[in-house]
């Protein structure tokens, strides 16, 4: 160990810093110290620990550490306390073992886990995050962290982690409780700080582990892959039978019945694509039906294998082929990864290699894929992944009988229906469902705890609706979906309005059964149309929370963009996301921007391009069940007609502006929770807003709260001066002309 310098730490760090590990030091100090950027370096504090050392930004001071609140903490110091810092031998990891909570090691594969540490320096006895270090990998490693010429998939890691712990993955802290160097020798010092590479052996504390990417897995490794996922029935695939049933009548009959298939002079394709949203059970389908038809699984993790050097990777596949002895499934989970559409690269042509050898051994090869629209479609041939089998989103159906599977275990207090739970989780799949139950648990536990009693602890209802706080829908991740939380009881009058929407959104997505059985189709869309700030868009929330909807809320610009192509795919994708989120409610504000008349566009043809995609949306052959759309606009004249026609936006419904009793009605509600003062009378104030849009309104009751607060700010009530006051302040918007122009298009358009 060379010579240390002690400095002082300073609690600052770049944000690309945070969590990773990260430390940064004065160029000169680097260079006293002997250390190039990207070096490992041994830090000691109350403790000892390591970190990566980057040099630090000009005019950083020579006597400062700058480190994270994490790093702080591995070393037992604070900001400000003393910190010796020397240079440390860059030593592979051969094994690290790590651990977390119950519900993290039950959703993050060894994999996954490798691939957020990987660059990392460790000792035992950190504290790590699962925020990829793809900043500055150590230098001497950096063959064995990335494939050659590319970087470490960081944002599919990311990615990754989000779909399975929700947005709170960033803050989660795991305990690094082992840390082996692969030198032997490195052993004899007291602290060893270790680089996880993808040769590193990860493992959970008491859990599963990955395998040396460098070694070939032993013989028996394919029990070993059939054994990590938890056994489940192919009676316990609720919602999933259908499936199950196609993929074991295809693996029974090549499996144990091809003298049938040779006598008609024919034989099966074993190669099958599996479709469905990411968490929606379709690694745990393969692994049922493989128990059901005897047959062992051999597992690969597309993305694991795409971050390893070209022939390392190829060495991964090539291996899992040679794992697998038939009768065997070769699983490929999330096969986007390696082989992505548009540009497959050489492991692409590898993996198709490698597929084509497998299914000529007469081993069944399974591909899943969250993405089905990005897999190559070269491996979709018909010589290849012949089958597909889609995974649906569950229906309340579905999610009743996951449920009842889920909480077959689970001590339930008598207050629990799980048909509640089942309406409040439209777009739950089978983890979502899973992570509800065990955050529920979580909350019991806590709660008995702290009451201190000697009772049977039991999961209550309230566990289930404060867990529903934290666990939101996979389908949810990457597409801003949300949950209204106001009903059309918080919408000031609108009665006939509000009952429009009733018949036209809530009920397709209410009570879709009712219209199959009286065999019609429900409306597919509304254009909702008035003056600016008299509550389309709060309607829209209004009638989501009603119904119990996931809401897409898109303005129609953001769906626009210069690059061909590029828009037509925003809008597949959006309604892409919201059929896997149904019931579902797509809100298209500004719709004008987005779909004008066709022909008039000086912008090379891409808006007439995206009215095309929505025209196709919208009745296209794909079907749209349980997604309605509605789109909202100031100008329904620039809104192309093609739209408005039946089986689209179909429902024209017009949003005036209030008339008295409805400002009365807006102002009650808005000042619902605001202690107003006994001279205070709204309905004479509504007679004077003349002119006053909904938002306009709010905005009257909102200033005269501020009102009473700018004369004291003990102020417990509002009285009928600070109304006064606040008219003085806030203007009407409403432009008369445009009224009367939306007045007279209602006339022409409404129904009579």
């Amino acid at each position: 160990m060379s010579s240390s310098l002690t400095l002082t730490a300073s609690l600052r760090s770049a944000a690309l810093d945070g969590r990773r590990g990260i430390v940064r030091l004065h160029p000169e100090v680097l260079e006293a110290l002997g250390l190039r950027p990207g070096a490992p370096v041994l830090l000691t504090g109350r403790r000892t620990s390591a970190g990566v050392a980057l040099a630090a930004e000009a005019g950083a001071s020579r006597a400062l550490l700058y480190a994270d609140d994490l790093t702080l903490g591995n070393l037992g110091i604070r900001d400000g306390a003393e910190v010796s810092v020397a240079s440390a031998p860059v030593t592979a990891a051969r094994t690290v073992t790590v651990a977390g909570e119950a519900q993290t090691v039950a959703v993050v594969s060894p994999e996954m886990l490798r691939l957020a540490l990987l660059g990392k320096v460790v000792t035992a006895g950190d504290n790590v995050s699962l925020l990829p270090q793809d900043v500055a990998p150590p230098t001497a490693t950096r063959g064995r962290l990335v494939a050659a010429g590319g970087a470490p998939p960081a944002e599919v890691t990311k990615r990754s982690l989000s779909n399975s712990l929700g947005m709170g993955w960033v803050s989660l802290l795991l305990t690094v409780t082992d840390a082996t160097p692969a030198d032997p020798g490195a052993g004899r010092d007291a602290v060893v700080p270790v680089v996880v590479t993808m040769d590193t052996v990860v493992r959970w504390d008491g859990g599963p582990a990955t395998h040396s990417s460098a070694t070939p897995a032993p013989v028996h490794q394919a029990a070993v892959d059939a054994e990590e996922e938890t056994a489940v029935g192919v009676a316990d695939l609720a919602g999933l039978r259908a499936q199950a049933q196609e993929l074991t009548e295809l693996l029974d009959l090549g499996f144990h019945h091809g003298e049938i298939l040779a006598r008609l002079g024919t034989d099966a394709s074993l190669g099958v694509l599996v479709t469905g949203p990411a968490g929606s059970g379709k690694s745990t389908l393969v692994h049922a039906v493989a128990h059901e038809v005897s047959a062992r699984v051999v597992t690969v993790w597309a993305p694991e294998v795409a971050a390893l050097a070209n022939d390392p990777a190829a060495a991964r596949l090539t291996d899992a082929v040679a794992r697998a002895q038939r009768p065997a499934v070769l699983l490929v989970s999330d096969v986007e990864a390696l082989a992505p559409k548009g540009s497959p690269g050489p492991l692409s042509t590898v993996l198709t290699r490698v597929v084509r050898t497998a299914l000529d051994a007469g081993i069944a090869v399974v591909c899943t894929s969250s993405r089905p629209e990005d897999v190559d479609p070269a491996l979709r041939g018909p010589d290849l992944l012949a089958h597909e089998i889609a995974v649906p989103l569950p229906d309340a159906a579905g999610r009743r009988e996951l449920l009842a599977v889920l909480t077959r275990d689970v001590r339930l207090a008598e207050d629990v229906r799980l048909d509640d739970v089942v309406d409040r989780t439209p777009g739950f799949v089978a983890a979502d469902l899973l992570a509800l139950v065990r955050e529920a648990g979580v909350r019991a536990a806590v709660r008995h705890r702290n009451a201190d009693t000697d009772a049977d602890p039991a999961i209550a209802a309230a566990d289930f609706a404060t867990a529903l706080d934290v666990v939101r829908p996979t389908t949810m991740t990457e597409s801003g979906v949300d949950i209204a939380r106001v009903s059309l009881d918080d919408v000031g009058d609108m009665a006939d309005v509000k009952q429009v929407l009733t018949e036209s959104v809530l009920w397709p997505l209410t009570y879709p059964d009712t219209f199959d059985r009286l065999g019609i189709d429900p409306p597919r869309g509304v254009l909702l149309y008035g003056p600016p700030g008299c509550g389309k868009t709060f309607l829209v929330k209004a009638i989501a929370g009603e119904g119990r909807a996931n809401v897409f809320s898109v303005k129609g610009a953001e769906l626009l963009s210069k690059w061909v192509g590029d828009s037509e795919r925003a809008v597949r994708e959006l309604f892409r996301r919201a059929r896997d989120a149904a019931p579902s409610l797509v809100f298209l504000d500004e719709i004008d921007a987005l779909a004008p008349v066709r022909g008039q566009a000086t912008d090379g043809g891409t808006t007439d391009r995206v009215v095309a995609s929505l025209l196709t949306e919208l009745d296209g052959v794909e079907s749209l069940r349980n997604v309605v759309v509605v789109g909202a606009t100031n100008r329904p004249d620039l809104v192309d007609p093609a739209l408005l026609r039946p089986g689209r936006l179909e429902r024209l419904v017009y949003v005036p502006p209030p008339d008295s009793a409805a400002r009365k009605a807006i102002l009650t509600s808005a000042a619902r929770r605001v202690p107003l003062a006994a001279d205070v009378d709204l309905a004479s104030f509504a007679d004077d807003l003349d002119g006053f849009s909904s938002a306009d309104c709010a905005a009257l009751v909102r200033e005269a709260a501020l009102s009473a607060m700018r004369e004291s700010l003990t102020a417990t009530e509002v009285t009928a001066t600070n109304v006064r006051t606040a008219l003085a302040r806030v203007r009407p918007s409403l432009d008369p002309d445009q009224v009367a122009w939306l007045a007279a298009y209602a006339d022409k358009h409404q129904p009579t």
